[in-house]
């Protein structure tokens, strides 16, 4: 059993991946914005506090926080199960044949009949005997 030596990625770090990657980039970019986001809301709320500690609004910004950390944090959640649905949704789509595939599908067999059609009827003119180019050897007038 091997540990996951890998520290996870910053949103930062997620962001510029993303941009780097074309394969997993739309899902990074929105994965590293979420994430960074989330920081940006978590320290101006933090700042906030620290500012206002002593005054009126304490009480209603920690709480503005608390629900505000809640709410990020499930939206995170979202974000982070988004690769997983993204490829449940290309597994669904394989499953499906398509029309146009269907219809690909009709027309090359029925090229391929008329492909063997045409060769069989050649073979079957080619075994009859063309007519000589050389004059006939009998009359070919009717006698009166």
């Amino acid at each position: 059993m091997s540990a996951n030596a890998e520290a996870p990625l910053t949103p930062r770090e997620r962001l510029a991946r993303g941009l780097t990657y074309t394969a997993v980039g739309p899902v990074d970019v929105t994965r590293g914005v979420v994430g960074l986001s989330v920081n940006g809301a978590q320290s101006a709320a933090s700042e906030l506090r620290r500012r206002y500690r002593e005054g009126r609004l304490a009480r209603d910004i920690a709480a503005a926080q608390e629900t505000l950390a809640l709410e990020l944090a499930a939206a995170q959640e979202v974000v982070s199960g988004l690769p997983q649905a993204l490829q449940d949704a290309r597994r669904a789509q394989r499953r499906r044949p398509r029309p146009w595939v269907l219809a690909g599908a009709a027309v090359v067999v029925l090229a391929g009949g008329a492909v063997a059609f045409s060769i069989v009827r050649r073979s079957m003119r080619a075994g009859r005997e063309e007519p000589s180019t050389l004059p006939p050897s009998v009359d070919v007038q009717p006698r009166p």
